[in-house]
Order: C-alpha cells, then sequence, then structure tokens
C-alpha cells in the first residue's frame, strides 16, 4: 500500500478538566484547568509533577490554550520541582496563573522560587490558603489566594480573608462554594472570585493526540540531560517524529500569543522557540506522554515528507518547508482533522498554509504530485511536468529514508 492511504491512525486522547470561576457580577472570567485521566473522570486519578505536566502540554499543545480559555484566566497546579526550578515553566508569564498547592511545604527553597517566578512576570496564586499553614510567608509575592469555605469555621474563614486584606496586591477567590448558603457568606465577606459545585462543576474536555514513542522519550531525556545539549541534535530528532514536530508548531503558537510570528518550517519554529523554552517544552513533552506510534504509524509519515522534500527543488520550493508540509498532511490523517481546521491552529507561513489548505503555489504543486502518484493518477495538466520517473525515484527515496532512519534511530 502506497504511503498516503486515508486512514485513522490513532485512537489516544487526552483530557484535561476545566472548572469555571466567575466574579462578583457573574461574569465568567476565568477556569481552573485539572488533571483527569479519562472523559468520564471526576476526580484526579494522579497529583504530583507529572500531573501538572501533562495538564501544561495537554493545554498548550494539543488543545491549544486560546481553545481551552479564549481570553480568560488559567490557573494552572504547580508542584514544588516546578516552584523551585527542578522542572521549568515552558510558558510566557501572562498566559496562566501558577498556584502554589496547599501540600507544598514553603521553606527558603520554595520562597526563593516564588520570588523568582514573579521577578519573571509569572502571576502566583495560593491554593487552599489557611492561617497558621505557612503559606503566610508567600502572601507580599502572590496576586491570588484561594480560600475554601464548604464544611470550614466560619471564624477561621472570616480571619484569614482579614488577615489577607492586610496586602493589597491580592485578589480573594472562594472555591469550595457548594451551598447558597456557603456563596452568600463568601460575598459577604468581600471576595471577588467564585468557585465551586454550585457554580460549575469540572467539565472534561478531550482532544485526540500523537504521542512520540517511548523509546524517542528516552532518548530526548538522555540528550536533554546534558550539560553540552546539542541543539542540532534535538532538532534531527523532533524532525523524524511527527507528534513531536506538531507539538513544536503549537507550543510556538501558545507562546507567541499577542506577538503571533508565521513559521515556515518545524526547523524555524524551533528558532522562534528558543533552545531554552524548547527543551523546557521537550522536558515536560517526555514527562507526560504515556502512549507509543509504532513503525507502521510514523514511516510513512516520513516517507511522504521526504518525498515532498526532495522533489521541493524541481519546481523550486524550500526543502525544509515541504518536508514539514508532508509531515502536516501525515498529522491531519492521524488526527481526523480538515487541513484547514489544522492549518488555524498553526503560526506557519502563508504559502505553507496555502498549500497545506487548498493546494496553492509551489508547494501545492509537490503535493498535489505526491497526492497524484499516491492515487495512481496523473498530477494536473497545468501544473509544472514531474515526471513520472522523478515521482518513483522520489517516492522510493522516501521510503528507504524513512524505513533507514527510523529503524537507526528506534530499532
Amino acid at each position: 500500500m502506497r504511503v498516503g492511504a486515508a486512514r485513522r491512525l490513532t485512537d489516544q486522547f487526552v483530557h484535561v478538566g476545566r472548572q469555571p470561576i466567575w466574579n462578583r457580577d457573574n461574569e465568567l472570567v476565568g477556569y481552573e484547568l485539572l488533571f483527569r485521566s479519562g472523559e468520564r473522570a471526576t476526580s484526579a486519578s494522579q497529583n504530583g509533577s507529572g500531573a501538572s505536566s501533562q495538564v501544561i502540554v495537554s493545554a498548550f499543545t494539543d488543545f491549544g490554550l486560546e481553545q481551552l480559555l479564549g481570553r480568560r484566566l488559567g490557573f494552572v497546579n504547580l508542584t514544588r520541582d516546578f516552584l523551585v526550578g527542578r522542572l521549568a515553566v515552558p510558558f510566557e508569564p501572562g498566559l496562566a496563573v501558577l498556584e502554589v498547592l496547599e501540600t507544598v511545604t514553603v521553606d527558603d527553597e520554595v520562597l526563593a522560587g516564588v520570588r523568582a517566578l514573579t521577578e519573571l512576570g509569572y502571576a502566583i496564586a495560593l491554593d487552599d490558603f489557611e492561617l497558621g499553614g505557612g503559606h503566610e510567608r508567600l502572601l507580599p509575592l502572590a496576586s491570588y489566594v484561594k480560600i475554601e469555605v464548604a464544611d470550614m469555621d466560619s471564624a477561621l474563614v472570616t480571619a484569614a480573608v482579614e488577615f489577607c486584606r492586610q496586602y493589597p496586591n491580592l485578589t480573594l477567590l472562594a472555591e469550595r462554594l457548594e451551598t447558597d448558603e456557603d456563596l452568600c457568606f463568601a460575598r459577604d465577606l468581600g471576595f471577588e472570585l467564585f468557585q465551586g459545585y454550585l457554580l460549575g462543576r469540572p467539565q472534561v474536555l478531550s482532544a485526540a493526540a500523537l504521542s512520540p514513542t517511548r523509546l524517542r522519550r528516552v532518548e530526548l531525556l538522555g540528550y536533554l540531560g546534558r550539560p553540552d545539549v546539542d541543539l542540532d541534535q534535538i532538532t534531527s530528532i523532533v524532525l523524524l517524529d511527527p507528534a513531536l514536530s506538531y507539538r513544536i508548531l503549537r507550543a510556538t503558537s501558545s507562546a507567541a500569543v499577542g506577538r503571533r510570528r508565521p513559521v515556515s518550517s518545524v526547523q524555524e519554529a524551533i528558532m522562534v522557540l528558543g533552545t531554552t523554552r524548547l527543551l523546557q517544552w521537550l522536558s515536560l513533552m517526555a514527562m507526560s506522554d504515556l502512549g507509543a506510534s509504532g513503525e507502521e504509524h510514523v514511516v510513512p509519515i516520513l516517507s511522504r515528507a521526504r518525498m515532498c522534500q526532495l522533489l521541493a527543488e524541481r519546481v523550486g520550493a524550500d526543502a525544509a518547508s515541504a518536508f514539514t508540509l508532508g509531515m502536516l498532511i501525515g498529522v491531519g490523517d492521524l488526527l481526523a482533522t480538515p487541513m484547514s481546521e489544522l492549518s488555524a491552529q498553526l503560526p506557519l507561513t502563508e504559502e505553507v498554509a496555502r498549500a497545506l489548505v487548498d493546494g496553492g503555489g509551489k508547494l501545492g504543486t509537490v503535493l498535489a504530485a505526491v497526492r497524484a502518484y499516491e492515487r495512481g493518477t496523473e498530477p494536473h495538466p497545468t501544473e509544472p511536468a514531474i515526471s513520472g520517473t522523478e515521482l518513483a525515484r522520489a517516492y522510493l527515496g522516501g521510503l528507504d529514508w524513512a524505513m533507514r532512519t527510523y529503524r537507526a534511530v528506534l530499532g
């Protein structure tokens, strides 16, 4: 069977819980993003850095932050590993509020880490705040404080609110509101924001996902752990994995919210992210991925991408853009996503987007020739002639390269 046979190659999905946050005017102003293991899950089946990593990766790359939040606030739970810098926060300040979980012990290391995050411009929220819990040291650095109301001693809640009012920088959020009485009590205390089952249970959203192979994940972690990490080597690994390539393009789009810059290739997306941000994203992706993609899934996509690359010079198109275009066609097949929708989610140059959506331009000419060869038909007569011999040579060359490369890396 030739490379381009249409088929659904993945049944893997990622899930994120999204609980609404409201203001005093009953306006929806944000969501807390929560780990969920399945579409029917009603609570987190795991906690810790792995859960936080999966939420971040899923939100920014599988869903897209704009799809999850629109222009509303997003709150993301962070563990100690993120706060002290053992795991990096891979997205720019201003895209999400970082929640310090109540289970984190606030020692000097955490205090220094949170101060460093605020100096970079990140907004901090303190989750489940209680007087005497040890998180008072973070109040001068925080922007939001979340205080539970349901089943709590009203005097203790009142005391916590009064204590926090000493810090004019704080916005107070009442959480775990389960009854009308809880809500009235919170409003009377002057809370600015409100969250709880009374106002909305977490909604689980699901999205189809592509997961890099386990061996690729291990290989990446090995490279990322080196003090002399080679960006060219990392780039070559990313280019050989359609899932990683797609996610890097999505991460570029998310990282560039407010200053979106079109890119024409995965290589260019990597340059836009920069070495530090790229390595941060790859570390989280490696940590969060649980599935695998076998040779029968990856080789056809790589083969088509290589075929497009080999034919690009024939029509004067950019080879890197042609490779990326061929890869994205395969990703669209895997996700069963229309090309127009896929293109809208990625920071692509006009030339690549046009070729992807309607087959226009020189890159579109390459793609049309490849598709025609895959179907066993002749390209449209108005297109620049690419001989059958050239197509066959490019097809065989692409397939041979994809198989040899895949097995050399993962075999």
